[in-house]
């Protein structure tokens, strides 16, 4: 007994040790769950770059993807919970729970929440020639033409696929779903008239929106944007979509187990890394909106996925839309 109390408490004392001394040397790793060059790979590497230095050591990014995200979940998930394997998630953490039927992982009992990072206002594009011109001509059009209009995506789980799921369920009206492998492929073939409409991040659409290649006809925010080019868009809230609101949130986790004192480290870099005015300017040239309320801190950003996985789950389930 003396033995294993000994034990315990050297194993005690090491780990007190390692939390002091974090990240020393070794570097810290955050795992993207997607490939690299898209919207959460550019987030995790500005994110990288502006912790580096409250940190106080080396964090470089690795790409695991497929699954829709849920392979570099899994790893992190299955990490050693010593603060040197991180994962920045998107919205995905939120709604793979409802998309996959078998997962390897559960989204709130096998990570440590650490702060949302951003969010990404979406909008509600259609092909140039599409004959609406604003919202409301929007919605006569859809009556008008049920049972014939084509919803693209970026793929099953892509966040243009649930805010398309959402939009359909709010206005009560089936569309064909036209899913694409990426955001690329969706939009070309949007803007060439073989889709009608599509919802996709502002990271991906502001572009097309400004130099009149896809019409646009609102944001899913509850408010309008500030950027000057779509200031002047309405949003769906206020065109009468009541309470309609969806964003792509990216946030920070751990593995389960990982000690407090580790978390505190990680989750104080974060904050001021949000903070950093390079990493602000960077993230409001992707179209995002630094998080500078209470979800930053890690009981509130797991309410915040509570809410979100209780928000999609439902959606995803009537659309009958699964994974394997």
């Amino acid at each position: 007994m003396k033995h294993l109390i000994t034990a315990v408490a050297l194993a005690a004392l090491s780990l007190g040790a390692s939390a002091q001394t974090y990240p020393g040397d070794k570097p810290v790793t955050i795992i993207v769950p997607f490939a690299a060059g898209g919207p959460t790979d550019k987030v995790a590497r500005d994110l990288a770059e502006a912790m580096r230095k409250p940190l106080g050591g080396q964090v470089i990014i690795e790409n695991v993807a497929g699954a829709g995200g849920t392979l570099g979940h899994t790893k992190v998930a299955k990490a050693s919970p010593d603060g040197y394997t991180l994962l920045l998630a998107h919205v995905a953490m939120a709604t793979a729970p409802a998309l996959y039927r078998k997962m390897q992982y559960d989204a709130l009992t096998d990570f440590e929440y650490l702060g949302l990072i951003n969010e990404v206002p979406m909008t509600l594009i259609g092909r140039p020639s599409l004959p609406a011109t604003n919202y409301a001509d929007l919605t006569k059009w859809l009556d008008a033409n049920k049972g014939k209009i084509n919803l693209a995506n970026a793929g099953l789980g892509s966040a243009s696929h649930l805010c398309g799921l959402l939009f359909q369920q709010s206005i009560k009206i089936d569309m064909t779903t036209v899913p694409y492998k990426g955001t690329g492929p969706a939009m070309t073939d949007l803007i060439g008239g073989q889709v009608d409409l599509m919802c996709d991040q502002t990271t991906n659409t502001t572009g097309q929106i400004t130099s009149g290649k896809v019409k646009a006809y609102a944001v899913t925010t509850n408010k309008r944007l500030g950027t000057d080019s779509l200031k002047n868009l309405p949003t769906l809230n206020e065109s009468g979509l009541k309470g309609f609101n969806v964003t792509i949130w990216h946030g920070l986790y751990a593995p389960k187990g990982t000690p407090k004192a580790v978390l505190d480290k990680v989750n104080a870099a974060m904050k001021v890394a949000l903070k950093d005015a390079d990493f602000i300017k960077r993230e409001e040239a992707l179209g995002a909106d630094i998080v500078d309320d209470a979800r930053v801190n890690p009981a509130e950003h797991k309410k915040f996925v509570e809410a979100e996985i209780a928000k999609w789950g439902p959606v995803i389930k009537a659309a009958g839309q699964y994974a394997d």
